[in-house]
């Protein structure tokens, strides 16, 4: 699937949704982004809400690949924040892709649901481990794997679920990050972040559901288990902590 696609980025104005436009239109592919905020990278930006469905249908339409990132990015109000943004905008993004004949749709999971394997080990986790969900946002991210393998096998999408490492949105949660012993190991940089969601459009499309981690290069220990990414998708880690770190970094939020 390396010929230019047509990719709608849900959750386009976001960190990774900017390194991930970014790297596909450097490929050469098209790009709708979709956001609640403008987004002035892509060729089309599309303002809306992941929660209204028909909007990301609209949005859908003409899309070889969806990117789905747009969520509440953490832990937080189950009812008012989680439940819209992840749960229903998950269900909204699958369906708009198998009304709109979408082939590829890349869903953003996280390392969060194996969160006390992080500590515990053994190492590295693999794709396999039972999930040890930290919380309610955790949680909503193995619904979201569940749901693209739903999809995948009853509507015959093509799902890459992929489990993000840690990649700062703002300067505080760089500061979070740094503090940590652990944090560097699962650090992602924005461009590995760009470069994993472009190899994840352009991959194989035998691939019919898979679930791998993306993470940087480990600091000193191998957490996640990347052999898979690679040899499913064609991602390797270009960095290492804190390569990365401070590019296109938004001021803390209040």
């Amino acid at each position: 699937m390396s010929y230019p696609q047509r990719v709608l980025v849900t959750g386009s104005a976001g960190r990774i949704g900017r390194a991930a436009v970014r790297e596909l239109k450097a490929r050469g592919h098209f790009v709708r982004g979709f956001d609640l905020l403008p987004s002035r990278v892509p060729d089309e930006s599309i303002v809306g809400s992941i929660t209204d469905g028909n909007a990301v249908h609209q949005a859908a339409i003409g899309m070889n690949a969806i990117i789905h990132l747009a969520a509440t990015p953490d832990d937080d109000d189950f009812v008012t924040k989680l439940l819209p943004n992840n749960l229903l905008g998950t269900h909204n993004a699958l369906e708009a892709a198998r009304l709109a004949g979408v082939k590829r749709v890349i869903l953003a999971s996280s390392g969060q649901v194996v969160w006390w394997q992080r500590f515990r080990g053994p190492w590295p986790i693999g794709i396999d481990a039972q999930p040890s969900p930290r919380g309610w946002y955790a949680a909503t991210k193995m619904f979201v794997e569940g749901a693209g393998r739903s999809y995948s096998e009853l509507h015959g999408l093509s799902v890459i679920a992929a489990r993000f490492g840690w990649c700062p949105r703002d300067r505080c949660h760089l500061q979070q990050l740094a503090g940590t012993d652990w944090a560097p190991n699962v650090y992602l940089s924005p461009g590995d972040a760009g470069r994993f969601n472009a190899c994840a459009v352009e991959a194989s499309p035998e691939i019919k559901f898979a679930v791998v981690y993306v993470s940087s290069w480990p600091l000193n220990t191998e957490i996640y288990d990347l052999a898979p990414t690679k040899r499913l998708v064609g991602f390797e880690p270009h960095d290492t902590w804190p390569q990365g770190a401070e590019d296109d970094l938004s001021s803390c939020r209040a």
